[in-house]
């Protein structure tokens, strides 16, 4: 009987104790999640910028939501002053410019994120190889990336171009390209980090196979900062997918995308400012953003380690 009630009493113990680590769990999540809500509402230009991005993506995802107004059709005076008729003015044939940079938002913001994707993809796999092998591999890619980093930015856009041909999707896999370099050292820098921790060396010694410790453990630790990345990529993206459209390489008339907006308007500069000030503010506001965004993320993400 005297055992039966010591057990009783050390079983009741140990669930009191997992409640307590429970609700001190909690408690600790709690903290953090109301922590996090302090610094966003401290920061308010990070809350602007998160509010613009989202309607932005509203306005790809659902143009139909902001304006009726079919973007190819002429629907007003040629090249009248922004009124409450048309918010932005209309273009050189009359084409309402409110409707055109709303579903140009679609085709900017998707070429914006295909050069992302492509950028992260191909850096991670250039990245974590480099960094878990090592040696002459290594080396090797390496010196590839620095090949890529000499050359300017713009410029391999523009020769990508050339050899893909004239489009939204080769221009945005042009510019994912130039991104490809940065991400990979990035993450090889923490690949080299990472590779040395306790974790990875026991599951090597457990008898885990590369490909499995690459994904399974190296990989997981390593990507955060690359992530961090991807705002400040994408504001780049968005920026240099609209010079390339700019110069006449991405989409084609009369198809509205920001970058060719902003071209359409330039020789009526003198006598129609907002054709060509008024996407190109569009473009602006959304880069800092991005850039804005991306300052958050990493601050967040500073504050969150040293915790």
């Amino acid at each position: 009987m005297t055992e039966t009630l010591a057990l009783d009493r050390a079983s009741a113990s140990g669930t009191a104790a997992a409640t307590d680590a429970d609700s001190a769990a909690r408690s600790r999540r709690a903290a953090r999640g109301a922590s996090t809500v302090r610094d966003l509402l401290g920061r308010p230009g990070l809350v602007v910028s998160a509010v613009w991005i989202l309607v932005l993506l509203v306005a790809a995802v659902a143009p139909t939501l902001f304006t009726p107004v079919d973007p190819l059709e002429t629907t007003g005076p040629v090249r009248q002053a922004p009124s409450f008729a048309h918010l932005f003015g209309t273009d050189a044939i009359g084409r309402d410019l409110f409707s055109r940079v709303v579903h140009g938002a679609g085709l900017s913001l998707g070429a914006a994120a295909i050069a992302v994707v492509v950028g992260l993809l191909a850096g991670t796999v250039i990245g974590l190889v480099a960094g878990y092998r090592g040696g002459w591999v290594d080396a090797v890619l390496m010196r590839f990336t620095d090949v890529l980093l000499a050359i300017p930015g713009l410029l391999l856009s523009l020769a990508f171009v050339v050899a893909l041909g004239f489009g939204t999707v080769n221009v945005a896999i042009a510019v994912g390209v130039t991104s490809v370099a940065s991400n990979a050292r990035v993450l090889r820098s923490e690949v080299l980090r990472v590779r040395s921790s306790v974790y990875v060396e026991a599951a090597v010694a457990g008898g885990a196979g590369r490909l499995r410790v690459l994904l399974r453990h190296v990989l997981p630790n390593s990507i955060s900062p690359l992530l961090a990345l991807v705002a400040l990529d994408f504001s780049s993206a968005i920026l240099a997918i609209s010079a390339l459209s700019f110069l006449g390489y991405g989409a084609q008339p009369p198809t509205p995308e920001w970058g060719a907006l902003v071209a359409n308007g330039r020789d009526f500069l003198a006598t129609a400012w907002w054709m060509t000030t008024i996407p190109g503010l569009v473009i602006a506001l959304t880069v800092l953003a991005g850039n804005r965004i991306s300052r958050g993320l990493s601050n967040l993400g500073t504050a969150g380690g040293a915790r």
